[in-house]
């Protein structure tokens, strides 16, 4: 029997305490109905195209982390409220392709297109320009370049060019001499938002452990705040209604929390089933409802009940 949601705040059992295992988070969020708003409007209206778009689990290793938490930690953003999708919602960095998203293979390095249109399960264009768009986020929004040899000075403005769209990644990278190490993501997960929303995306999900000498930050004006998280604090934080969470990031973050460190995620990549994952939405007691596709024990309230 599945339990009644709370109200306002996304619901999950008990806030965990610091002594909970990895383990335990799946359990954790596996049978009520969790409200998680950011999905959009459940109206009826015409079908939209998702577009293409790339999201990064930057993590890392905490040096000395407190009592009963594993080291493993990912960066998170809490967007700016009144934007108009996922509003006020904490994320993962990324965003949709755009035009400037293509391959330039003077300026690549790494798995080549063709090498990410298989493991991805797309063409080869879409393949590039994904990952094109996965290292541009990344570096827009928290200021890390997944790019090589070595960075060069006045990454601020390059950043800042790039943001303002007087610039593409590869002419910041052809520019400076530098090449988009495509070797340093992996594939994790695809998720696709499900036809009642009037904003969707077709997301691609990859991970990419921080480089070395390089730090990430808040200096994006789609967000009102950005740090490092353990994962299984970031559900718990979620659960007591601190922060608010999609149901892709909740999922997200269940996975990764059973693991301890970045290394045990990068090679759990290697295994990862890309096939699309589409929340499929019903009424429930008067109300609409995202389930996820082949776990109906997981149902997830939407925000906005109109007919």
């Amino acid at each position: 029997m599945r339990r009644e949601s709370r109200a306002v705040h996304p619901a999950g059992p008990g806030a965990a305490t610091d002594e909970t295992d990895a383990h335990m988070i799946p359990q954790m969020i596996h049978s009520p109905i969790l409200p998680v708003p950011g999905l959009g409007s459940v109206v009826p209206s015409p079908l939209v195209v998702p577009r293409p778009a790339a999201t990064v689990l930057l993590v890392r290793d905490h040096p000395h982390p407190p009592s009963g938490r594993a080291p493993l930690q990912v960066f998170l953003q809490r967007r700016v409220a009144g934007m108009a999708f996922a509003s006020g919602m904490t994320v993962f960095p990324g965003g949709g392709v755009d035009a400037g998203d293509r391959f330039e293979a003077a300026s690549w390095a790494g798995p080549s297109p063709e090498w990410w249109s298989e493991r991805l399960g797309c063409d080869t264009e879409l393949a590039g320009a994904l990952v094109n768009a996965a290292v541009r986020e990344t570096f827009e929004e928290c200021g890390v370049l997944l790019a090589g040899p070595s960075l060069p000075p006045e990454l601020d403005r390059h950043r800042a060019d790039l943001v303002a769209r007087r610039s593409n990644l590869g002419q910041v990278l052809g520019g400076n001499g530098l090449v988009l190490r495509s070797d340093l993501l992996r594939a994790w997960a695809r998720w696709i938002t499900p036809p009642p929303s009037p904003k969707r995306y077709d997301t691609y999900f990859f991970v990419a452990l921080l480089p070395e000498g390089q730090e990430a930050d808040a200096h994006t004006t789609e967000a009102v705040e950005a740090s490092w998280w353990f994962p299984a604090e970031a559900l718990e934080q979620w659960w007591s209604g601190d922060v608010q969470l999609m149901p892709p990031t909740i999922r997200t973050l269940q996975e990764i929390a059973e693991h301890p460190d970045s290394a045990s995620v990068l090679a759990a990549t290697a295994d990862r089933d890309l096939a699309p994952i589409i929340p499929q939405v019903r009424r429930e007691g008067g109300r609409p409802v995202a389930v996820l596709p082949g776990d109906p024990d997981i149902e997830i309230a939407l925000p906005g009940g109109g007919a």
